[in-house]
Formats: structure tokens, sequence, C-alpha cells
């Protein structure tokens, strides 16, 4: 239009002034319209500059190609380009939008601004407010409200870097991993999505609806959710405590394998369960142990230990085998009791004790050995069953059947039937008996107070005169009999309703006399202390009366 009327004005053609002044307002009205309708709409009018075919690769390594850019710009004296509005950029098989950037092609890398989005394949998503990346090492460096998503996974950070040659990508100011189960947070942090696999340290934290884990290193499977505990490790719940250093934790299952003496301690922090390795299953509430297992009750004032065990903390059951050893210490004595294999069952108030095969056990007032045995803290009642022998001081009973009561965690009494023998050992050469059907045993201040025979009793004891020295052997036979005993001496024998007997002087006694008939002496095979509860020794067939206590040997610690 202009250059029409500088014609018109050249060829100094007259025309009317009026003319040119209409033609001139004209143009400017025209102007005026289409900047209002590119602002409206700037796609109607401009369009992303026409740029030169960029090269695919440059000394055998891949470019960064500009796929798309409202405006291009070239600055003089600034090497890179600049690239504004709807700005996308493709390298190697990934896709990067951005508002604004400055692309360096030379070499090979460019600086993102604005809303940052990068796409790789069609699970990985990568989003901030910068980006920086190198395309010769195909390194992401992300900052500012950084996403990282990849199917149901989400890791939040402010910095990120990412290796897209090695597919992983690494936190270092703080960051923050949610999928569809966990939520984990560390001040440093790697994800590699190909392999499912996050490291997390410093300050690391996995919080799960029904458990917090926190820990110093930790190794999480975002595929099976398992998390691997590689360095201290404290994991709280509603039931218990876990301590570990090593092992692993199935978050969605809550089975873990705890390795390296790790603990789980009850909620109320009096019940311990230790072991070389447990395997853990928090839904049925049991524990597995293998190796150097040990329970502990505070309150119940019980321990467990063996190299395998199983502990159910719902029903409060629990299980020891391979030199298992349960230890009872509510008193000042505690008892030492060993079996192939240990049971203690327990409610809220009460425990139940089973022993089955070689049970040995100790206390400094008794000492016993059976096949197996049970004890119920309800009444306070021993039963021991199978070849049952029972030592206090230099006394022992033995029987088919023997059942201890206790008081106060003290024995107050002991039943044997049937089959009973009571032997008081004087000189390891004379030997105070007596035995019949049923005899009960009573006990004061930890020794044998009162015996009392029924059915069948028989005896053979050794009076004294007042300066100790034996008199001779008395033997008798009666239904009934009752023994009275005071400082571990036999005091007063009672008979009746009949009794027959005779005295025999010391000096007339022979050889082959002196033990009632099925007499036999144990005393080898009593348990010395708590240490020799794991003695195995075989029973012997008949009596030896040469062997002495101070000839058996102290079992190696």
């Amino acid at each position: 239009m202009i250059k029409y009327i500088k014609q018109l004005i050249n060829n100094r053609r007259k025309m009317h002034i009026a003319v040119i002044l209409c033609l001139l307002v004209i143009y400017s009205s025209a102007q005026a319209w289409v900047q209002q309708k590119n602002q409206q709409n700037p796609n109607l009018t401009v369009q992303a500059p026409k740029t030169p075919q960029q090269p695919a690769q440059k000394n055998g390594k891949k470019l960064i190609v500009i796929k798309k850019a409202s405006i291009l710009e070239q600055r003089e004296g600034f090497e890179p380009q600049i690239l504004k509005d709807s700005v996308v950029l493709l390298h190697d098989g990934i896709v990067m939008y951005c508002d604004s950037a400055y692309l360096d092609e030379a070499a090979n890398r460019f600086d993102a601004f604005g809303t940052i989005e990068v796409i790789q394949g069609d699970t990985l998503f990568l989003y901030g407010s910068y980006l920086q990346y190198e395309g010769d090492i195909q390194l992401l460096k992300v900052r500012n409200n950084v996403r990282l998503v990849n199917k149901d996974v989400t890791l939040f950070t402010d910095s990120l870097d990412y290796d897209r040659i090695g597919n992983i990508g690494y936190y270092f100011d703080g960051g923050m991993l949610v999928d569809s189960v966990n939520e984990l947070t560390s001040y440093w942090g790697q994800y590699e999505p190909a392999k499912n696999l996050a490291l997390f340290k410093d300050s690391a934290r996995l919080t799960n609806p029904k458990f917090v884990m926190y820990t110093d290193t930790l190794l999480y499977n975002t595929e099976n959710k398992i998390a691997t505990i590689l360095g201290p490790t404290r994991i709280e719940s509603d039931s218990a405590t876990i301590y570990s250093t090593k092992g692993w934790y199935n978050t969605n299952t809550e089975q873990s394998l705890l390795l390296d003496q790790s603990r789980i301690v009850n909620k109320e922090g009096y019940r311990t369960l230790t072991g070389d390795s447990i395997l853990y299953h928090k839904k049925e509430g049991y524990g597995e142990v293998f190796g150097n297992m040990h329970l502990q009750d505070t309150i119940k004032k019980i321990i467990l230990t063996g190299h395998y065990g199983l502990y159910n903390e719902l029903t409060d059951y629990a299980m020891a085998t391979d030199s298992a050893l349960a230890i009872e210490y509510s008193q000042a004595d505690s008892l030492f009791l060993h079996a192939d294999t240990l049971q203690i069952f327990t409610d809220s108030i009460y425990k139940q004790v089973k022993a089955h095969q070689g049970v040995r056990f100790f206390r400094v007032d008794v000492q016993g050995v059976c096949d197996s045995l049970q004890f119920n803290s309800r009444d306070s009642t021993l039963y021991m069953y199978k070849n049952p022998i029972l030592w206090n001081e230099n006394h022992q009973i033995l029987g088919d059947t023997i059942q201890v009561f206790f008081n106060d965690s003290t024995v107050d009494w002991s039943h044997i039937w049937p089959n009973a023998f009571a032997i008081e050992d004087k000189d390891s050469v004379h030997y105070n008996q007596v035995k019949g059907k049923d005899m009960k045993a009573y006990f004061d201040n930890k020794n044998i107070r009162h015996i009392l025979v029924s059915g069948n009793a028989e005896s053979i004891f050794y009076p004294e005169e007042e300066d100790k020295t034996m008199i001779g052997m008395n033997q008798t036979e009666s239904s009934f009999l009752s023994m009275d005993f005071k400082e571990r001496k036999i005091e007063k024998i009672k008979m009746w309703p009949k009794a027959t007997g005779k005295m025999t002087p010391l000096a007339d006694l022979k050889p082959d006399v002196g033990k009632l008939n099925n007499f036999m002496w144990y005393d080898y095979l009593r348990p010395l202390d708590r240490h020799d509860v794991f003695r195995q020794v075989q029973r012997k067939a008949g009596w030896d009366p040469n062997k002495r206590r101070s000839n058996r040997s102290m079992p190696a610690d």
C-alpha cells in the first residue's frame, strides 16, 4: 500500500491530498486489527522459524535435535541458541519439553527452564523447574520440585541427577519415594527403574500403614516390596519392635528374615526373642529361630534357649530343641532345666513347661532326671515321668512317677508312686532306706522333714549313739511307716498297725546285706551344677558301691 502511494507521488500525478490521507487511515486500521487478532490466537499468524536440517550424529555421538520451538534466537556474543515457547527437544529415545532453553549444539548440551517434562519410553516421566542435560554422557540434572514417575512409583526431591546410560537416578539433599504400599525417605538415595531397586542412606525411614522402619542403610525393591536391611535398623509396629543389622522384610506379607543376632521385643518391652537367624511371620505372630535362640520373659521370670526354636506371640507358645535349656529365676536360686525338647505355654497369668526325653534339671536345693516332665504354675506342681529320680542334699527319691509341689517356688512336698524308694546316704557305704507302694516326702527350709509310706513299707536304717557312732542295722516291714528328720538325720520312725523287724549289730553285718530289694544309688546321674544338666550319661544296671560323688568329673564350660 505504501509502495503504491509513493509511486503516485513520484509520478507526480495530481491527486487530492484528502485521498492520500484516507488511504493512510485505512492502512493504520488494518494494522491494528491484525495485531489484535495475533494477541487472541498467536498460532494464526506466528509460525516456528524454519531451522536448517540438523545432523543425527557427529563424531559417532547422537546429537540433540530441535523438534519444535515457537521462537529461535541467536544473540551476538552468546553461543547457545535461545529457544522459546513450547520447546520440544529429542535425544536418543527421550523427549524433553520445556518453556524455554539454551541449546549449545557444539557442546551437545542444553539448559531448560520453566515447566520441565522428560519422557523416556512409555513408563518413565521426569518433571521439574530446571533441567541441565549433557548429551554426550546422557546425564540429566533436574532441580526444584522434581518428580520421577515410573508406573506406580514416584520419587520426590529438589535435586536429582539421572544417568541414562546406567539408568539410575540419585538425590543428595533429601528425597521421598512413594509406591502403592510404602513411603520411604532419606537424605541420600538412588533409584534404578529398570531393576526396580532403590537404595536409601542417611536417616532412612520406611513408613507402612502397619509399621515404621528406621535405618541407616536400606535397599528396597519396588516390585516385590521387599526391604533389605543393610545396617542398624529398628522396626516399630503395634505389637513388637524389631532390632536388626542384616536381613530382609517383605512389607506386603510382613514376613522377614532377620540375621546376625537380631531381636524382637514385644510392645510392652518385657519379652525378648533373639537368634542368629529369625524367620518372622508377623501376621501369624510367630518367629522361627535358627542358632543361639534366647527367649526371655522378665515378668514370668523365665528364659528359654536352644539352637532351634519357635515362638508365637499371639498364643504365648515357645519351643526349643538342640541343646535346649529353660531357666526359671523367680527365686534367689534359679532352676536350670534341660531336655531334648522344651515347650512353654503361657497365658496372662500362668505358664506350663513341658520337657521331653533326656530331662535333667538343677537347683541348689533339688536336682532331678527323668524321661519327661511337666510343670504347671497354676498349681505350682511338677510332674516327672518314666524313671524319675529326685535328689535333695544326701537324699535320693525314685519311683515310677514323682509329683513335686512348690510353695512360692520352694519345694513343699512330693508324692512318689508306685514303687517308691527313698534313700539317705550316710557315709557312701551305709544307707538309710525306705520303700513302699506310695510315698509322700515333706520338706522344710529346702530339706526333707518327714516321709510317709503307705503299703508294703520296708525300711533299713542305722541308729546312732549320741556321739553319732552307728549301733547297727535296723530292718523293718509294716503296712505304714513314717520318718521324721532333724538336721538332715532321722529323728524318729513310726510303723503301724503291725511291724516286724530285727536289729543286727554293726560288727555282725555281712557284705551282701544292708540293701533292700531293687536298691540303686544313682548319684552318678545327678546334675552337679547348671552346666552339668547337658552332660549325657547312661543309666547303669546294678549298684556300684564304690561310686563316689567326688569321682565324677565336672563338664567343660
